[in-house]
């Protein structure tokens, strides 16, 4: 019989901003970007086991059990602190996978916070982070919890305070491979850096370096762009395939929900300088660097 249960939100966040500026040797792409998080997400549910196992349903279609980053997640903690007990997890999916949502990357975040604790674990926040990014670079994002410059490949994080506006988020249908837009011979790696406080200033307009590449190599994306900046600025979020409009209020959402394509899918969200998982768990955002609208 499990022994503790906890429900935890996996929230979805946006890039609201991407510069790539360059390629290191080992073939990661150095960034700067804006990190915020969105008031939907998957849902998990842990229940404790004794005998080690680690249990995952439903399974996603496509996914191995042993390459499902909740698993590789849990895997972590028991290889780097030798505890011996186990989990049943259960995944309510909502965000799409290869949206550029974070969804597995969220997972992985919420399955290192949830188990630290029903295991007794008691980990810092950095050493959680650093596990989390032999995952995925963006999983510390997600470890941490608040808003975020990130520079590197995106675990090197400062907390920032954004604007926290409604969003009308669009997924047009499509799976995009991020491997493949990062290997694309036309994507942009030499965007000059900037500093953090140009950015959060308004000294640079917000914009997507993937986002050219991947309108190319999928047009259904660059449709959805085109008709959504009919209403409001739009953006892709990290590789796609989801883009996002900032709007001025939750009725501009409501409107255009609408109105949405039969074949696309739709939400609205709130932006969220507190990621929900931190605001369940009963953390606190920690001091930010700056305050920013999109410019």
């Amino acid at each position: 019989m499990p022994r503790d249960i906890l429900t935890l939100p996996a929230p979805a966040k946006l890039n609201r901003m991407l510069h790539i500026t360059g390629r290191r040797a080992d073939g990661y792409h150095t960034l700067q970007t804006l990190f915020q998080f969105l008031d939907v997400g998957d849902t998990l549910h842990f229940s404790v086991r004794d005998d080690g196992i680690i249990g995952l349903a439903p399974a996603i279609a496509g996914v191995p059990h042993e390459d499902n980053l909740i698993v590789r997640a849990a895997q972590a903690l028991h290889a780097e602190t030798g505890c011996h007990l186990g989990v049943d997890i259960q995944l309510d999916k909502c965000l799409p996978m290869g949206g550029g949502l974070g969804g597995g990357s969220s997972n992985a975040a919420t399955t290192l916070l949830a188990l630290d604790r029903l295991w007794g674990l008691r980990l810092s926040r950095d050493r959680l982070a650093a596990l989390g990014l032999r995952l995925g670079a963006d999983v510390p994002v997600f470890v941490h919890g608040h808003a975020a410059w990130a520079e590197g490949i995106g675990e090197r994080l400062t907390p920032v305070e954004l604007d926290t506006p409604w969003f009308v988020v669009l997924h047009p249908g499509v799976t995009v491979a991020t491997a493949s837009v990062f290997n694309a011979l036309q994507l942009t790696r030499d965007t000059p850096p900037i500093s953090m406080a140009r950015a959060l200033q308004g000294g640079a307009p917000w914009r997507n370096d993937c986002q050219v590449t991947v309108c190319e190599r999928y047009p259904e994306v660059a449709r959805a762009i085109e008709w959504l900046s009919g209403f409001a600025p739009t953006m892709l979020t990290g590789t796609g395939a989801c883009l996002f409009a900032r709007l001025t209020d939750e009725r501009q959402a409501d409107s255009i929900l609408q109105r949405v394509d039969p074949g696309w899918h739709a939400f609205k969200a709130k932006g969220c300088n507190l990621s929900p998982l931190h605001a369940a768990l009963g953390c606190r955002l920690p001091p930010a660097a700056g305050q920013a609208e999109a410019p």
